[in-house]
């Protein structure tokens, strides 16, 4: 599929086209998106964006895991990279916006600026990430994590999706995976910019055009397994069960209690549960949950694991057994301050009224902000609704996020 059989894109329409375009690839019937990392929804959505780049004159290339970048040389400092871009892969039945606008916004604003002031001074590059989801395997920012060395090729043997397909077969099907033989260079990335809805409803409720990020919330994720003793319903004595979903019953309150007092901004979920033998007339045995915290303090995550800690200790004087796995740990990340002055001070030069947010999603910038200098910027999400058919952000915020990407762009890579 070539993008003149999909649909013919100029540099004039709306960025709202652009969407509704790149939605095409993996739409689903209730108008939502499915383009999991390496499926064939994926890959004609990076194989189209790679011939818009070529039609609009970038420089175009694939790096070894599908990272899709174009790029404007620089003129004076070539080997100094404005970065700018997000990831196209979706949750399931996600919706049209998510992550996908940050990449059509970098490529659009790349463009014009291109076209209005010729080549920048440093270098501008796109990048069309490969995944940040973790919708279909059990690892997030494989794209951006990529680019900055913090995952290599051999990773992706051991990770499998729900169909036992491993992350370096799915990878090597889609035409990726193998190591591409490149000359040393002294290429750095200067700056990253990401451009994204809030996926919140911060801005829609207090009616500001942008939202500019301080700070990225850090998330730990844990596999939590609670372990009593399976009997029957009717001929057990309350006071001599081992229920083992009612000890997951007094955690869930206990986690939701806890972080409500500890600190207002901490968030702890418990989103998913199963229960063995889930059967109505026998006293589960056996209960699996999730939990996820996120804080922009990486101590006070720490306080709370220690909390956590104490109710599984009282669990065992119980005579029931409780296991806390943590299989996630991305740290907080506070960005960069003199980024974030100029963002304010390009908003108010344009006019748009903009809130100093910290964001409790992560983000590809989270990745990029703990190695260069990072901007994450954000345009209202309508009711904040978000990873649904039902998300959606009005054209006119869209632009207004343009131009405030076009003037940070400029600013990294003319001035």
């Amino acid at each position: 599929m070539t993008i003149a059989q999909q649909h013919t894109i100029d540099q004039q329409q709306p960025i709202g086209e652009w969407i509704e375009w790149l939605a095409g690839f993996g739409k689903t019937e209730d108008g939502g998106v499915t383009r999991l990392l390496y499926s064939e929804s994926w890959k004609q959505a990076q194989l189209n964006l790679q011939q818009v780049m070529i039609h609009k004159g970038y420089e175009v290339r694939f790096d070894e895991v599908g990272n899709l970048f174009g790029r404007y040389s620089g003129t004076v400092d070539p080997a100094s990279i404005i970065l700018t871009g997000s990831h196209i892969d979706t949750v399931q039945n996600g919706g049209k916006f998510d992550g996908a606008y940050g990449v059509l916004a970098s490529l659009i604003a790349v463009h014009q600026l291109y076209l209005q002031y010729g080549p920048p001074k440093k270098t501008m590059e796109v990048v069309s990430l490969a995944e940040e989801e973790g919708s279909r395997f059990p690892f997030t920012f494989w794209g951006s994590k990529w680019i900055n060395g913090q995952c290599s090729l051999s990773d992706a043997h051991e990770l499998v999706d729900s169909e036992g397909i491993s992350l370096q077969r799915a990878m090597v099907e889609a035409g990726f995976g193998e190591p591409i033989p490149q000359a040393k260079s002294d290429e750095l990335i200067d700056a990253f910019i990401e451009l994204h809805i809030e996926q919140g409803i911060i801005l829609e409720n207090k009616q500001k055009d942008v939202g500019i990020v301080s700070d990225i919330v850090g998330q730990r994720r844990y596999t939590v397994q609670f372990s009593g003793e399976s009997n029957h319903a009717g001929t057990t004595p309350m006071s001599m069960r081992k229920d083992a979903l009612r000890l997951a019953a007094e955690f869930i309150m206990f986690i939701s209690e806890q972080s409500e007092q500890l600190d207002s901004s901490l968030v702890a979920t418990v989103g998913r549960i199963s229960v063995s033998p889930n059967m109505p007339n026998v006293i589960a045995g056996g209960v699996e949950c999730s939990l996820d915290i996120r804080h922009s303090d990486d101590s006070l995550l720490d306080k709370f694991e220690s909390i956590i800690n104490q109710f599984v200790q009282a669990a065992k004087q119980k005579q029931m057994e409780m296991e806390l796995d943590c299989w996630l740990k991305i740290k907080p990340v506070h960005l960069s301050d003199t980024h974030v002055e100029l963002a304010y001070k390009q908003a108010e030069a344009l006019g748009l009224s903009y809130e100093k947010m910290v964001s409790g999603a992560g983000h590809d910038a989270q990745v990029f902000g703990a190695t260069c200098p990072t901007t994450l910027l954000f345009v209202p999400s309508k009711n904040g609704i978000s990873h649904s058919p039902e998300e959606w952000t009005d054209s006119k915020a869209l632009e207004k996020g343009v131009e405030l990407l076009k003037s940070q762009l400029y600013a990294l890579a003319y001035e």
